[in-house]
């Protein structure tokens, strides 16, 4: 073979696999982006965390308003994705059926929060985008995980959620209900706004269930009642899933005796104190005329 056709033959061998090997680049996956919390406050949840393995599903019941609270929600998932038991994140604060599971580590909050139709109004995303954006960054999908508002109306309806609890637990939410509302509610209100509350445990539970992957753990990010182990999410998830609940407590002793309904309370500093009913009163008592 003469020397010209050897050496195009070989520059096209050379160009066909230098094309082959940019295109294996281009559609690698990228690499996750982990950075492990540090200091005194991740190095005590870490101990918190490494209490409560092996599970399967890892509730972490909140308080909407404690700041410490949602720096507890990155670090745990810092702290799993860091090991690689992380699964996915589920979140009530965004709709079942939306997800972060098609953005690479390095997508911006902006496709984020659009990735869950995020309702910045009702959940600040200063508050919840830290957690999520942890998760994002390490390649594990966030997903929506609350009963739609278009849902609510058909679910107050609906009697079939009745039979969801035992006798004395359906009780104990209602009485959750009034107290929760401040006995702001109506009698005839009770029933219709518990079946809500059981629909959004539902819903949450399979979307816990769908996620589930053996040797890893799905987050649930949501408030205290909803992780309720008598009353919540794990009243409907599948037997065999193993279950571990956290109330995250801000202050004081109330309630710290109800350890049957969480497997673990971890505290955290105390709030202000605040009238959470007085903006409630406004809401649902008309003004006299």
């Amino acid at each position: 073979m003469p020397c010209f056709s050897l050496s195009r033959s070989l520059s096209f061998v050379l160009c066909a696999a230098s094309v082959a090997l940019a295109s294996g680049c281009a559609s690698r996956p990228e690499e996750p982006i982990l950075q492990p919390p540090g200091g005194s406050a991740a190095a005590a949840t870490a101990a918190r965390i490494e209490a409560l393995l092996p599970t399967d599903v890892l509730l972490l019941g909140e308080q909407h308003d404690a700041a410490e609270h949602q720096q507890t929600h990155q670090q745990v998932i810092a702290l799993l994705s860091a090991r690689g038991l992380l699964a996915a994140v589920a979140l009530e604060m965004a709709d079942v059926g939306v997800s972060t599971a098609a953005l690479k580590p390095s997508a911006t909050e902006a496709q984020a929060r659009d990735a869950l139709q995020w309702n910045d109004k009702g959940w600040p995303w200063a508050t919840y985008g830290p957690a999520v954006m942890t998760a994002v960054r390490a390649g594990v999908p966030v997903l929506g995980a609350n009963l739609p508002r278009a849902q609510m109306q058909s679910a107050m309806a609906d009697s079939k959620l009745d039979v969801q609890l035992s006798g004395p637990a359906l009780k104990a939410q209602q009485q959750l209900i009034r107290t929760g509302h401040c006995n702001l509610l109506s009698e005839s209100q009770i029933t219709p706004m518990t079946r809500i509350q059981i629909g959004k445990d539902i819903t949450m539970a399979n979307t816990l269930s769908q996620a589930a992957l053996p040797g890893k753990v799905v987050v649930l990010l949501a408030g205290s009642g909803h992780a309720d182990r008598n009353l919540g999410v794990p009243q409907h998830l599948p037997a065999d899933l193993k279950t571990k609940t956290v109330r995250l407590h801000a202050g004081g002793s109330a309630d710290l005796d109800k350890t049957d309904a969480f497997d673990s309370i971890w505290p955290t500093p105390a709030l202000p104190d605040t009238d959470y009913c007085a903006g409630l009163r406004k809401q649902l008592v008309a003004p006299k005329p």
